[in-house]
């Protein structure tokens, strides 16, 4: 990673003093307001949009949100269209406690920080495939979220399903199936910054068989003067096929391509006109599943993650000789996955999973370096590889109580085997209403560099994981339904982590390693979302999360004051308001970000700490038809306005976000004859 990219993607924990808790009596009170609530929704009759939604990243199976114990949001594709929204970036900005970090122009390093964890500490999966790095790093900044049937978003610890980096969360993208006659889509749109967008979709399928395919391209000149240009091209897809109901396979393909052009230094001063980044990312999943019985079930995931990732920042001219003038590096990472587990239906309800996996992860880069003081390479070729075995209960009888439990071992080549658990209950008080409760625990591992660095930075093998202890109590109220009718959810949580990675220029013995095993740090806080039906198809949704973190030193007492974990606000929250008749839409989205604390590597006399102040960021999208479906093709015109007012803002200090941004497309769609 370059020093500019690190900037965006996130300080380091020296610099991360603590915030003590302070409102657990405000935050109690809330949740026994919202609990009332849910008492009082115990007395309206059933609507089965909230609770009965069924979810499948929580659990790895297809459940009613009624019986998973996790805190869950779903995103659809349809709703995201109907938004005007591309990439996955922006579809995460509406989700209770998850902060987005992004460092201005198109293309940036753009991070989430969920419920006050580390940026490393999301797992993100493409129908099932893991793509973050070893170590958890993942930049949001070019996934699109084209032919996307949904997004699931678990807030929550889940190493028990999926292992490593599971710590604060889980963001699935799930293909869509492809599904009725097949038909086709051709989208061309361009708007501000001189950015234009094409895209071809098509997808059918029956029963036992389905295909969906997409590929897209986005340009843009950048916010910047010069040098900030910003390409990606996108393919996806997926074949299904089926024996019956007995068997079944899927194969599923996502990958994007792209080039960041970016003039900026660490502080964010334009400076640079040949500096910029490439990157390509494929993530290649082979499902399968066979009924062994009408209670006995396998399923096999194989999986395959690229990411190939290049800096290059030659000599700006002849006369550019002086200090270190030129660095330019190439690296890639692949992860090969295989997933084996069965599942055993033992009761009407009951489910018991049991399974095994195995991983080999490997990386390799090369580093060049030009200095006044001559040219400098370095290299770093390493690999390892762990395995898991796991097991999960879920027992949903259709009463009032559902259980979640689960345990795994994780076995791996550099920190041994470390154990995480995870268990929930969630208590139907009525058809439309529940209170939940969860505790678990998580792992990360180290980072490639953290184990295997030479040179200047010597790695340690030796490292243990980042661990995490979690819990959580909330509760999901419905009330009413239709015209009028509301759905309510609070959740309080409380999340500890231990054993933080940390680097140290200066480790007591020369030639000891830079990493090692000594933070603490912990979150807690309170999110609470709802919606409204209001009608004549219009729908309003808020949320709000309070957040408080702190960080601790190695002997275990708060550091640095009482202040909290940089870019993470204490208060975030919106409101919209989405309207649609027939094919046409109009939405109106608000996000508030309150004051959070970053670093100024722009100050005088170096890194300073600096308090940023809040803002509002309004995004407005409209579609309307302009050619009926009778005609043999629907066409549509589309609107997406981010940034509405045109707020003035940064999310990483120094890097401006884009002011009002305008997209217009027209999109044309139909059947195949």
């Amino acid at each position: 990673m370059t020093p500019s990219q690190w900037y965006c993607a996130g300080p380091s924990r020296r610099e991360r003093p603590p915030r003590r808790w302070r409102r657990r009596g405000l935050v109690l009170a809330a949740l026994a307001e919202s609990l009332a609530a849910t008492s009082l929704a115990a007395q309206q009759p059933r609507d089965t949009i909230v609770l009965d939604e069924v979810v499948v990243t929580a659990t790895r199976l297809p459940l009613p949100r009624a019986a998973v114990a996790s805190a869950v949001t779903v995103l659809t594709g349809d709703e995201l269209r109907s938004r005007g929204i591309t990439n996955l970036l922006d579809a995460l900005r509406q989700v209770p406690a998850a902060a987005i970090v992004q460092g201005g122009s198109f293309g940036t390093v753009a991070s989430l920080f969920l419920r006050g964890g580390e940026s490393d500490y999301v797992k993100v999966l493409v129908d099932g495939v893991t793509v973050n790095e070893p170590g958890g790093a993942f930049d949001f900044a070019h996934l699109a979220v084209d032919n996307v049937d949904r997004i699931e978003i678990v807030r929550g610890p889940a190493s028990v399903v999926y292992g490593s980096d599971a710590m604060a969360g889980v963001v699935q993208v799930i293909t869509r199936r492809g599904e009725g006659p097949p038909r086709w889509l051709l989208a061309a749109g361009g708007g501000t910054y001189g950015s234009s967008q094409l895209r071809a979709d098509v997808a059918g399928g029956s029963e036992n068989a389905g295909f969906s395919a997409s590929a897209s391209r986005f340009r843009s000149h950048g916010t910047y003067a010069f040098n900030s240009g910003y390409r990606r091209t996108d393919l996806s897809g997926q074949l299904r096929a089926g024996a019956g109901a007995r068997s079944g396979a899927r194969l599923t393909f996502r990958l994007d391509d792209h080039v960041t052009r970016f003039p900026t230094d660490g502080a964010g001063i334009p400076v640079d006109r040949n500096q910029y980044t490439t990157g390509r990312q494929s993530a290649l999943g082979l499902e399968g599943r066979h009924l062994l019985s009408s209670r006995l079930e396998l399923l096999l995931l194989l999986g395959s993650s690229v990411a190939d990732a290049g800096y290059d920042d030659r000599a700006d001219a002849l006369a550019d000789t002086l200090g270190s003038f030129a660095f330019v590096s190439r690296g890639r990472i692949t992860r090969r996955s295989g997933d084996l587990r069965a599942v055993a239906r033992l009761a009407p309800g009951t489910t018991l999973t049991v399974g095994g996996s195995f991983e080999r992860q490997a990386a390799r880069s090369r580093d060049s370096s030009d200095s006044q003081w001559g040219r400098s390479t370095d290299s770093l070729v390493a690999s390892r590889r762990g395995g898991a075995a796991y097991a999960q209960l879920v027992a949903d009888r259709g009463g009032r109580v559902a259980l979640n439990l689960g345990a795994r071992l994780d076995r791996n080549q550099r920190f041994g085997s470390f154990g995480t658990y995870r268990a929930g209950i969630s208590w139907r008080l009525a058809p439309l209403a529940r209170v939940r409760a969860a505790v678990g625990s998580a792992l990360k591992e180290p980072t490639f560099f953290e184990n295997f660095a030479s040179g200047w930075v010597v790695g340690n093998r030796d490292l243990r994981p980042e661990k995490s202890r979690s819990w959580e109590v909330g509760c999901d109220a419905q009330l009413g339904a239709g015209r009028g009718g509301a759905a309510l959810a609070a959740t309080l949580f409380a999340q500890r982590f231990t054993d933080l990675i940390q680097y140290t220029s200066a480790p007591p013995v020369p030639g000891a390693p830079n990493y090692v095993n000594v933070a603490v740090a912990r979150a807690s806080g309170i999110e609470a979302e709802g919606s409204l039906a209001l009608g004549a198809g219009l729908t309003a949704r808020g949320h709000h999360t309070y957040l408080s973190s702190a960080a601790v030193d190695a002997a275990g007492s708060a550091s640095g004051g009482d202040r909290p974990l940089l870019r993470r606000p204490t208060h975030a929250g919106g409101v919209s308001f989405a309207w649609a008749a027939r094919r046409a839409a109009l939405s109106v989205a608000a996000e508030y970000v309150g004051r959070r604390e970053d670093t100024d590597y722009g100050a005088a006399g170096g890194a300073v700490r600096v308090r940023m102040p809040a803002y509002l960021r309004v995004d407005a999208a409209a579609t309307l038809p302009l050619l009926g479906r009778r005609s043999g093709a629907a066409i549509e015109a589309s609107l997406r306005v981010e940034n509405l007012l045109g707020a003035s803002y940064e999310e990483v200090r120094g890097f401006p976000a884009r002011r009002r941004t305008v997209f217009v497309s027209l999109s044309a769609e139909g059947g195949f004859r």
